[in-house]
Protein backbone atom coordinates (compact mmCIF):
# COMPACT_ATOMS: atom_id res chain seq x y z
CA UNK A 1 0.00 0.00 0.00
CA UNK A 2 1.70 3.47 -0.94
CA UNK A 3 -0.24 5.92 0.70
CA UNK A 4 -0.41 4.35 3.96
CA UNK A 5 0.99 1.96 6.46
CA UNK A 6 -0.42 0.03 8.40
CA UNK A 7 0.30 -2.31 11.71
CA UNK A 8 -1.41 -4.23 14.66
CA UNK A 9 -0.84 -4.92 18.38
CA UNK A 10 -3.22 -7.19 20.14
CA UNK A 11 -4.61 -6.91 23.65
CA UNK A 12 -6.39 -9.52 25.64
CA UNK A 13 -9.25 -11.22 23.86
CA UNK A 14 -11.96 -11.05 26.10
CA UNK A 15 -15.55 -10.97 26.18
CA UNK A 16 -15.91 -7.83 24.26
CA UNK A 17 -13.81 -9.49 21.10
CA UNK A 18 -15.52 -12.64 21.39
CA UNK A 19 -18.75 -10.53 21.40
CA UNK A 20 -17.45 -8.69 18.48
CA UNK A 21 -16.74 -11.96 16.71
CA UNK A 22 -20.27 -13.82 16.75
CA UNK A 23 -21.94 -10.68 15.30
CA UNK A 24 -19.91 -10.83 12.63
CA UNK A 25 -19.71 -14.63 12.25
CA UNK A 26 -23.95 -14.73 12.33
CA UNK A 27 -23.55 -12.73 8.81
CA UNK A 28 -25.61 -10.01 10.58
CA UNK A 29 -24.48 -6.25 8.81
CA UNK A 30 -23.59 -3.88 11.63
CA UNK A 31 -24.67 -0.63 11.39
CA UNK A 32 -21.48 1.35 11.25
CA UNK A 33 -21.70 5.10 12.37
CA UNK A 34 -19.61 8.21 12.00
CA UNK A 35 -19.81 10.97 14.48
CA UNK A 36 -18.10 14.11 13.80
CA UNK A 37 -18.09 16.45 17.75
CA UNK A 38 -18.67 19.59 16.99
CA UNK A 39 -18.92 21.88 20.14
CA UNK A 40 -20.62 25.78 19.62
CA UNK A 41 -17.98 26.92 22.66
CA UNK A 42 -14.70 26.41 21.37
CA UNK A 43 -12.30 28.55 23.60
CA UNK A 44 -9.82 29.41 20.99
CA UNK A 45 -11.48 30.60 17.81
CA UNK A 46 -14.94 31.27 18.07
CA UNK A 47 -17.21 28.38 16.32
CA UNK A 48 -13.93 26.92 15.05
CA UNK A 49 -15.39 23.92 13.70
CA UNK A 50 -17.57 26.30 10.89
CA UNK A 51 -14.97 28.82 10.12
CA UNK A 52 -13.89 28.78 6.43
CA UNK A 53 -10.82 27.09 5.98
CA UNK A 54 -9.88 27.50 2.14
CA UNK A 55 -13.05 27.92 1.10
CA UNK A 56 -15.07 24.73 3.19
CA UNK A 57 -16.57 25.03 6.52
CA UNK A 58 -13.75 23.12 8.70
CA UNK A 59 -15.74 20.56 10.00
CA UNK A 60 -16.80 20.12 5.82
CA UNK A 61 -13.90 18.84 4.88
CA UNK A 62 -14.31 15.62 7.22
CA UNK A 63 -17.65 15.42 6.35
CA UNK A 64 -17.12 14.94 2.32
CA UNK A 65 -14.37 12.26 3.31
CA UNK A 66 -16.74 10.41 5.29
CA UNK A 67 -19.71 10.73 3.08
CA UNK A 68 -17.60 9.83 -0.21
CA UNK A 69 -16.11 7.06 1.46
CA UNK A 70 -19.27 5.55 1.27
CA UNK A 71 -18.31 2.97 4.24
CA UNK A 72 -20.96 4.52 6.73
CA UNK A 73 -24.50 3.60 7.22
CA UNK A 74 -24.98 7.27 8.70
CA UNK A 75 -22.87 9.93 8.99
CA UNK A 76 -23.69 12.29 12.59
CA UNK A 77 -22.57 15.84 13.89
CA UNK A 78 -22.98 16.35 17.25
CA UNK A 79 -23.28 19.60 18.20
CA UNK A 80 -25.25 21.86 20.60
CA UNK A 81 -25.13 25.04 18.43
CA UNK A 82 -27.88 25.92 15.46
CA UNK A 83 -25.38 27.35 13.11
CA UNK A 84 -23.05 24.40 13.24
CA UNK A 85 -26.60 22.33 12.63
CA UNK A 86 -27.16 24.02 9.77
CA UNK A 87 -23.72 23.96 8.57
CA UNK A 88 -23.57 20.30 9.05
CA UNK A 89 -26.90 19.10 7.56
CA UNK A 90 -25.87 21.17 4.37
CA UNK A 91 -23.41 18.98 4.01
CA UNK A 92 -24.99 15.86 4.32
CA UNK A 93 -25.08 15.07 7.75
CA UNK A 94 -27.58 13.47 10.41
CA UNK A 95 -27.44 16.11 13.50
CA UNK A 96 -27.54 14.52 16.88
CA UNK A 97 -28.64 17.62 19.28
CA UNK A 98 -26.60 16.63 22.71
CA UNK A 99 -27.64 17.47 25.97
CA UNK A 100 -26.42 20.38 27.97
CA UNK A 101 -25.09 17.92 30.16
CA UNK A 102 -22.45 17.24 27.84
CA UNK A 103 -22.19 20.26 26.62
CA UNK A 104 -20.11 21.52 29.14
CA UNK A 105 -16.07 22.62 29.23
CA UNK A 106 -15.07 19.92 31.51
CA UNK A 107 -17.33 16.98 29.08
CA UNK A 108 -15.04 14.64 27.60
CA UNK A 109 -15.71 13.20 24.37
CA UNK A 110 -16.36 9.78 25.66
CA UNK A 111 -18.98 11.07 27.98
CA UNK A 112 -21.07 12.79 24.10
CA UNK A 113 -20.09 9.43 22.25
CA UNK A 114 -22.07 7.46 25.22
CA UNK A 115 -25.10 9.60 24.99
CA UNK A 116 -25.43 9.31 21.23
CA UNK A 117 -24.89 5.56 21.71
CA UNK A 118 -27.34 5.49 24.40
CA UNK A 119 -29.61 7.58 21.88
CA UNK A 120 -29.18 5.25 19.12
CA UNK A 121 -29.10 1.26 19.84
CA UNK A 122 -28.84 0.57 16.48
CA UNK A 123 -25.74 1.33 15.79
CA UNK A 124 -22.60 -0.96 16.57
CA UNK A 125 -19.91 0.54 15.53
CA UNK A 126 -18.82 4.20 16.11
CA UNK A 127 -16.02 6.40 13.94
CA UNK A 128 -15.28 9.45 16.09
CA UNK A 129 -14.15 11.63 13.38
CA UNK A 130 -12.24 14.81 14.98
CA UNK A 131 -13.22 17.63 12.43
CA UNK A 132 -9.99 19.02 13.18
CA UNK A 133 -8.36 17.04 10.59
CA UNK A 134 -9.09 18.48 7.42
CA UNK A 135 -6.66 16.45 5.64
CA UNK A 136 -8.66 13.14 5.80
CA UNK A 137 -9.27 11.05 2.88
CA UNK A 138 -12.27 8.33 2.24
CA UNK A 139 -9.50 5.88 1.42
CA UNK A 140 -8.06 6.43 5.29
CA UNK A 141 -11.59 5.47 6.57
CA UNK A 142 -12.20 2.59 4.00
CA UNK A 143 -8.58 0.57 5.07
CA UNK A 144 -8.98 1.23 8.70
CA UNK A 145 -12.72 0.03 9.11
CA UNK A 146 -11.31 -3.25 6.67
CA UNK A 147 -9.40 -3.99 9.96
CA UNK A 148 -12.63 -3.87 12.40
CA UNK A 149 -14.86 -5.67 9.23
CA UNK A 150 -12.93 -7.81 7.63
CA UNK A 151 -9.80 -8.63 10.57
CA UNK A 152 -11.89 -9.05 13.62
CA UNK A 153 -10.18 -5.88 15.33
CA UNK A 154 -12.75 -4.39 18.16
CA UNK A 155 -10.72 -0.65 17.87
CA UNK A 156 -8.54 0.68 15.52
CA UNK A 157 -7.25 4.60 15.57
CA UNK A 158 -5.22 6.84 13.41
CA UNK A 159 -1.48 7.46 14.29
CA UNK A 160 1.28 9.41 12.54
CA UNK A 161 5.31 8.33 12.39
CA UNK A 162 7.28 11.02 13.71
CA UNK A 163 11.40 11.30 14.64
CA UNK A 164 11.46 13.86 17.65
CA UNK A 165 13.63 13.59 20.49
CA UNK A 166 12.43 13.99 23.52
CA UNK A 167 13.44 14.90 27.05
CA UNK A 168 12.44 15.09 30.26
CA UNK A 169 10.84 18.02 31.16
CA UNK A 170 12.25 19.95 34.14
CA UNK A 171 9.92 22.51 36.50
CA UNK A 172 10.72 25.88 36.34
CA UNK A 173 13.25 26.42 39.76
CA UNK A 174 14.30 23.02 39.78
CA UNK A 175 17.68 21.80 39.95
CA UNK A 176 17.18 18.28 38.29
CA UNK A 177 19.14 17.89 35.28
CA UNK A 178 16.94 17.05 32.13
CA UNK A 179 17.20 13.51 31.17
CA UNK A 180 16.55 11.68 27.17
CA UNK A 181 13.36 10.01 27.11
CA UNK A 182 14.17 8.16 23.87
CA UNK A 183 18.02 8.67 22.27
CA UNK A 184 21.27 7.95 23.50
CA UNK A 185 22.87 11.36 22.74
CA UNK A 186 26.46 9.68 22.68
CA UNK A 187 24.74 8.04 19.84
CA UNK A 188 22.35 10.37 18.21
CA UNK A 189 21.24 8.14 15.32
CA UNK A 190 20.19 9.78 11.38
CA UNK A 191 16.70 9.98 10.55
CA UNK A 192 17.13 7.30 8.04
CA UNK A 193 18.48 4.81 10.58
CA UNK A 194 15.64 5.55 12.84
CA UNK A 195 12.37 4.20 12.46
CA UNK A 196 10.73 7.02 14.79
CA UNK A 197 7.93 6.83 17.16
CA UNK A 198 4.15 6.17 16.36
CA UNK A 199 1.75 8.96 18.25
CA UNK A 200 -1.99 9.53 18.08
CA UNK A 201 -2.87 12.09 15.35
CA UNK A 202 -6.57 12.32 16.15
CA UNK A 203 -8.29 12.56 12.81
CA UNK A 204 -10.39 9.03 13.95
CA UNK A 205 -11.18 6.38 16.25
CA UNK A 206 -13.02 3.30 15.24
CA UNK A 207 -14.86 1.46 18.40
CA UNK A 208 -17.44 -0.86 18.68
CA UNK A 209 -20.55 -0.19 20.71
CA UNK A 210 -19.31 -2.81 23.74
CA UNK A 211 -15.94 -1.03 24.22
CA UNK A 212 -17.82 2.45 24.20
CA UNK A 213 -20.63 1.12 26.75
CA UNK A 214 -17.84 0.03 29.10
CA UNK A 215 -16.44 3.30 29.42
CA UNK A 216 -12.98 3.39 26.39
CA UNK A 217 -12.26 3.70 22.96
CA UNK A 218 -9.27 1.99 22.81
CA UNK A 219 -9.61 -1.95 24.33
CA UNK A 220 -9.94 -5.53 23.53
CA UNK A 221 -8.61 -6.81 20.36
CA UNK A 222 -6.64 -3.26 19.19
CA UNK A 223 -4.65 -1.85 16.23
CA UNK A 224 -3.37 1.29 15.01
CA UNK A 225 -3.68 2.35 11.08
CA UNK A 226 -0.63 4.61 9.75
CA UNK A 227 -1.37 7.72 8.22
CA UNK A 228 1.70 9.51 6.31
CA UNK A 229 2.87 12.84 7.91
CA UNK A 230 1.35 14.82 4.86
CA UNK A 231 -2.34 13.81 5.71
CA UNK A 232 -1.82 14.59 9.28
CA UNK A 233 -2.58 18.54 9.92
CA UNK A 234 -4.52 18.90 13.04
CA UNK A 235 -5.97 22.25 13.44
CA UNK A 236 -5.64 22.23 17.59
CA UNK A 237 -2.17 22.14 16.88
CA UNK A 238 -2.01 24.09 13.66
CA UNK A 239 -3.21 27.20 14.79
CA UNK A 240 -1.79 29.60 12.19
CA UNK A 241 -4.70 29.39 9.93
CA UNK A 242 -3.34 30.33 7.03
CA UNK A 243 -0.48 27.76 7.10
CA UNK A 244 -3.35 24.83 7.49
CA UNK A 245 -4.89 26.18 4.86
CA UNK A 246 -2.24 26.02 2.67
CA UNK A 247 -1.77 22.20 3.87
CA UNK A 248 -4.80 21.66 3.18
CA UNK A 249 -4.93 22.88 -0.69
CA UNK A 250 -2.04 20.43 -1.53
CA UNK A 251 -2.94 17.42 0.36
CA UNK A 252 -6.61 17.72 1.28
CA UNK A 253 -9.91 15.81 -0.05
CA UNK A 254 -11.60 17.63 -2.56
CA UNK A 255 -14.92 15.66 -3.54
CA UNK A 256 -15.19 12.42 -6.18
CA UNK A 257 -15.48 14.62 -8.98
CA UNK A 258 -12.24 15.39 -10.65
CA UNK A 259 -11.87 19.15 -11.51
CA UNK A 260 -9.06 19.03 -13.81
CA UNK A 261 -12.81 18.33 -16.00
CA UNK A 262 -13.62 21.70 -16.16
CA UNK A 263 -14.40 23.39 -19.25
CA UNK A 264 -16.81 26.26 -18.70
CA UNK A 265 -17.76 28.64 -15.94
CA UNK A 266 -20.75 30.54 -15.76
CA UNK A 267 -20.48 33.81 -13.95
CA UNK A 268 -23.01 36.35 -12.25
CA UNK A 269 -22.36 40.04 -13.28
CA UNK A 270 -24.43 41.62 -11.00
CA UNK A 271 -23.15 40.12 -6.94
CA UNK A 272 -20.27 38.25 -8.67
CA UNK A 273 -18.35 40.62 -10.98
CA UNK A 274 -19.64 43.86 -9.95
CA UNK A 275 -20.82 44.46 -6.14
CA UNK A 276 -24.32 44.94 -7.56
CA UNK A 277 -25.04 48.55 -7.77
CA UNK A 278 -26.47 49.98 -10.62
CA UNK A 279 -24.83 54.01 -11.26
CA UNK A 280 -27.06 55.81 -13.42
CA UNK A 281 -25.47 59.65 -14.72
CA UNK A 282 -27.89 62.69 -15.27
CA UNK A 283 -28.60 61.65 -18.63
CA UNK A 284 -30.03 58.70 -17.87
CA UNK A 285 -26.61 56.39 -18.94
CA UNK A 286 -26.31 52.88 -16.73
CA UNK A 287 -22.45 52.34 -15.45
CA UNK A 288 -21.46 49.22 -13.06
CA UNK A 289 -17.66 48.72 -11.52
CA UNK A 290 -15.36 45.85 -12.53
CA UNK A 291 -12.25 45.27 -10.87
CA UNK A 292 -9.40 44.56 -13.28
CA UNK A 293 -8.17 41.62 -10.46
CA UNK A 294 -11.68 39.98 -11.68
CA UNK A 295 -11.07 40.40 -15.61
CA UNK A 296 -7.70 39.06 -15.02
CA UNK A 297 -8.64 36.00 -13.47
CA UNK A 298 -11.34 35.64 -16.07
CA UNK A 299 -8.50 35.88 -18.77
CA UNK A 300 -6.19 33.28 -16.84
CA UNK A 301 -9.11 30.79 -16.96
CA UNK A 302 -9.77 31.41 -21.08
CA UNK A 303 -6.16 30.86 -21.61
CA UNK A 304 -6.16 27.57 -19.72
CA UNK A 305 -9.14 27.02 -21.98
CA UNK A 306 -12.09 27.31 -19.98
CA UNK A 307 -14.85 29.39 -21.39
CA UNK A 308 -16.12 31.89 -19.30
CA UNK A 309 -19.93 33.00 -19.79
CA UNK A 310 -20.85 36.20 -17.83
CA UNK A 311 -24.88 35.63 -16.80
CA UNK A 312 -27.42 38.27 -15.33
CA UNK A 313 -30.71 37.42 -14.17
CA UNK A 314 -34.44 38.85 -15.33
CA UNK A 315 -34.23 40.21 -11.97
CA UNK A 316 -30.60 42.50 -13.15
CA UNK A 317 -31.44 43.18 -16.68
CA UNK A 318 -28.30 44.85 -18.12
CA UNK A 319 -28.59 47.03 -21.26
CA UNK A 320 -27.59 46.11 -24.25
CA UNK A 321 -24.50 49.12 -23.91
CA UNK A 322 -23.49 47.81 -20.83
CA UNK A 323 -23.89 44.04 -22.05
CA UNK A 324 -21.51 44.72 -24.96
CA UNK A 325 -18.79 47.01 -22.67
CA UNK A 326 -18.48 44.17 -20.56
CA UNK A 327 -18.60 41.53 -23.22
CA UNK A 328 -15.48 43.41 -24.74
CA UNK A 329 -13.79 44.26 -21.89
CA UNK A 330 -13.95 40.80 -20.59
CA UNK A 331 -13.79 38.94 -23.88
CA UNK A 332 -17.08 36.92 -22.54
CA UNK A 333 -20.41 36.34 -24.08
CA UNK A 334 -23.23 38.15 -21.67
CA UNK A 335 -26.00 36.23 -21.65
CA UNK A 336 -29.79 37.11 -20.12
CA UNK A 337 -31.67 34.25 -18.67
CA UNK A 338 -35.12 34.00 -17.51
CA UNK A 339 -36.63 33.31 -14.21
CA UNK A 340 -35.67 30.05 -14.65
CA UNK A 341 -31.79 29.54 -14.26
CA UNK A 342 -31.45 26.05 -14.00
CA UNK A 343 -33.57 25.40 -16.87
CA UNK A 344 -31.68 27.94 -19.25
CA UNK A 345 -28.14 26.84 -18.08
CA UNK A 346 -29.49 22.52 -18.70
CA UNK A 347 -30.39 23.80 -22.37
CA UNK A 348 -26.76 25.78 -22.58
CA UNK A 349 -25.39 22.62 -21.22
CA UNK A 350 -26.87 20.54 -23.83
CA UNK A 351 -26.35 22.60 -26.81
CA UNK A 352 -22.82 22.78 -25.41
CA UNK A 353 -22.66 18.77 -24.68
CA UNK A 354 -21.51 19.50 -21.37
CA UNK A 355 -22.39 17.95 -17.72
CA UNK A 356 -22.76 19.28 -14.94
CA UNK A 357 -19.46 18.28 -13.58
CA UNK A 358 -17.63 20.31 -16.44
CA UNK A 359 -19.24 23.05 -14.99
CA UNK A 360 -17.87 25.69 -12.38
CA UNK A 361 -20.94 28.05 -11.50
CA UNK A 362 -20.62 30.91 -9.27
CA UNK A 363 -23.81 32.59 -8.20
CA UNK A 364 -24.54 35.18 -5.03
CA UNK A 365 -28.17 34.40 -3.84
CA UNK A 366 -31.43 32.35 -3.49
CA UNK A 367 -32.00 31.99 -7.29
CA UNK A 368 -28.61 30.28 -7.35
CA UNK A 369 -28.82 27.54 -5.11
CA UNK A 370 -30.17 24.94 -7.59
CA UNK A 371 -27.10 25.54 -10.03
CA UNK A 372 -24.81 26.09 -6.90
CA UNK A 373 -25.73 22.68 -5.61
CA UNK A 374 -25.23 20.87 -9.24
CA UNK A 375 -22.49 22.43 -10.23
CA UNK A 376 -18.70 20.92 -10.17
CA UNK A 377 -17.76 22.87 -8.48
CA UNK A 378 -19.37 26.46 -7.31
CA UNK A 379 -18.70 29.20 -4.82
CA UNK A 380 -19.72 32.46 -3.52
CA UNK A 381 -18.62 35.82 -2.90
CA UNK A 382 -17.61 36.61 1.01
CA UNK A 383 -20.87 39.27 1.64
CA UNK A 384 -23.29 36.36 -0.08
CA UNK A 385 -26.41 35.63 2.06
CA UNK A 386 -26.22 32.73 3.87
CA UNK A 387 -28.45 30.53 1.94
CA UNK A 388 -26.11 30.93 -1.04
CA UNK A 389 -22.92 29.94 1.36
CA UNK A 390 -24.73 26.69 2.15
CA UNK A 391 -25.38 25.50 -0.97
CA UNK A 392 -21.75 26.55 -2.87
CA UNK A 393 -18.84 24.82 -2.45
CA UNK A 394 -16.16 27.30 -1.79
CA UNK A 395 -17.03 30.42 -0.25
CA UNK A 396 -14.73 33.39 -0.98
CA UNK A 397 -12.65 35.46 1.28
CA UNK A 398 -13.12 38.63 -0.99
CA UNK A 399 -16.35 39.97 -1.49
CA UNK A 400 -18.37 40.82 -4.81
CA UNK A 401 -16.57 42.97 -6.77
CA UNK A 402 -13.31 43.10 -4.84
CA UNK A 403 -11.84 40.15 -6.54
CA UNK A 404 -14.34 37.09 -5.54
CA UNK A 405 -13.84 36.10 -9.41
CA UNK A 406 -10.16 36.17 -9.51
CA UNK A 407 -10.20 34.39 -6.17
CA UNK A 408 -12.24 31.34 -7.89
CA UNK A 409 -10.62 31.49 -10.54
CA UNK A 410 -7.35 30.87 -8.85
CA UNK A 411 -9.06 28.05 -6.71
CA UNK A 412 -10.52 26.28 -9.91
CA UNK A 413 -6.63 26.49 -11.56
CA UNK A 414 -5.19 25.06 -8.33
CA UNK A 415 -7.78 22.14 -8.69
CA UNK A 416 -6.83 21.84 -12.37
CA UNK A 417 -3.16 21.89 -11.33
CA UNK A 418 -3.15 19.28 -8.60
CA UNK A 419 -5.25 17.04 -10.28
CA UNK A 420 -2.60 17.03 -13.36
CA UNK A 421 0.18 16.82 -10.94
CA UNK A 422 -2.00 13.48 -9.55
CA UNK A 423 -2.44 12.10 -12.87
CA UNK A 424 1.29 12.45 -13.43
CA UNK A 425 2.26 10.81 -10.66
CA UNK A 426 0.05 7.86 -10.99
CA UNK A 427 1.34 7.53 -14.48
CA UNK A 428 4.60 7.40 -13.29
CA UNK A 429 3.78 4.91 -10.68
CA UNK A 430 2.42 2.82 -13.69
CA UNK A 431 5.39 2.93 -15.66
CA UNK A 432 7.43 2.32 -13.05
CA UNK A 433 5.69 -0.62 -10.94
Amino acid sequence: MAAARKRTRSGIEDVRDRKAKVIKDSGEKRHIAALILARGGSKGIPLKNIKMLAGVPLIGWVLRAAVDSKQFDSVWVSTDHDDIEKVATAWGAQVHRRSPEVSKDSSSSLDTIQEFARLNPEVDVICHIQATSPCLHPFHLKEALEMITKQGFTSVFSVVRRHHFRWQEVKKGGSVATQPLNLDPSNRPRRQDWDGELCENGSFYFSTRALIEEGVLQGGKWAYYEMLPEYSVDIDVDIDWPVAEQRVLRFGYFGLDKPEVVRLLLCNVSGCLTDGRVLISVSGEEMVSVNTRDTMGIRMLQREGVEVILISSSEDLLTKALADNLSQRTGCEVRQLGKDIQGEVTAMMDDKDLDWKEVAYMGNDAPDVDCLNLAGLSAVPRDAPVVAINAAKYSCHSAAGLGAVREFSEHILLLKKKAKSQMEQDRIYRNTF
